[in-house]
């Protein structure tokens, strides 16, 4: 039988960033699914107006533990940096080759950090994240007139003689009606790329959870409980030490 031998897998930076971004995903796509389906639950604009603030302050705590996460990848510890969580890399395809004909044998290899299908999830989920707080903040400039963008937006859209930081959703007298259609449209990219990257976004959750599932049940190696402690119980000695 062998030996179970404990190693240091996460520092406490990564957790952090892993539930916080669980908790945001979980608020924006409650409350996004309300706003998209606001006429058939009789939302008023107020109501909507509220949402989509609601949307929006979650979705800066989302991009701030976003930013966090890339920084952390410069100057965290070991398994936290992007060596060790991104694919590609010397040795790289060698490793994929490797771990796929250990699967195959029925006794796959067992890692500390991420396998290297582990390490290309995780880069698609971070493109994915990125491209959604990259949007999200574009739609909250041209929705609410937020920051970073707001002031900018206000001062393109307001009509003569209207102070741009008096600026309201949903106050179609307040706007330059050319300047206003310049701006939707302008916007209306940004809401396309933000719709379809969330069920994309979305689709890969999924996949990650259930391959999450799949290697704890086949390799073993506490992963869930590994995201929690920053520790993981090995039964043999980690591929990738």
């Amino acid at each position: 039988m062998s030996e179970l031998k404990t190693y240091s897998a996460w520092d406490a930076g990564v957790r952090w960033f892993h539930w916080i971004n669980l908790i945001c995903m979980l608020g924006l796509i409650a409350v996004g699914v309300a706003i998209l389906n606001d006429k058939a639950l009789g939302v008023t604009d107020d109501g909507k107006v509220l949402l989509k603030t609601v949307h929006v302050w979650i979705g800066y705590v989302f991009v701030l533990n976003l930013l966090w996460r890339l920084l952390w990848a410069f100057i965290g510890g070991t398994g936290a940096r992007w060596r060790a969580i991104l694919p590609g890399g010397p040795g790289y395809m060698t490793e994929v080759r490797e771990y796929f004909a250990a699967v195959r044998t029925g006794r796959p290899r067992q890692y500390v950090g991420h396998n290297p299908l582990g390490r290309l999830a995780v880069a698609l989920l971070l493109l994915l994240l990125l491209v959604q707080a990259v949007t999200g903040l574009v739609l909250a400039g041209t929705d609410l007139f937020y920051p970073p963008l707001g002031a900018w937006i206000a001062g393109w859209v307001a009509a003569p003689g209207v102070d741009p930081a008096t600026l309201v959703p949903y106050a179609p007298d307040m706007y330059e009606k050319t300047a206003y259609e310049a701006m939707r449209a302008f916007r209306k990219p940004f809401v396309t790329i933000h719709y379809f990257n969330f069920y994309t976004l979305l689709v890969v959750a999924v996949v990650h959870i259930v391959a999450v599932v799949v290697t704890e049940a086949r390799e073993g190696g506490t992963l869930v409980s590994g995201m929690i402690t920053g520790r993981k119980v090995l039964s043999q000695p980690p591929a990738d030490r």
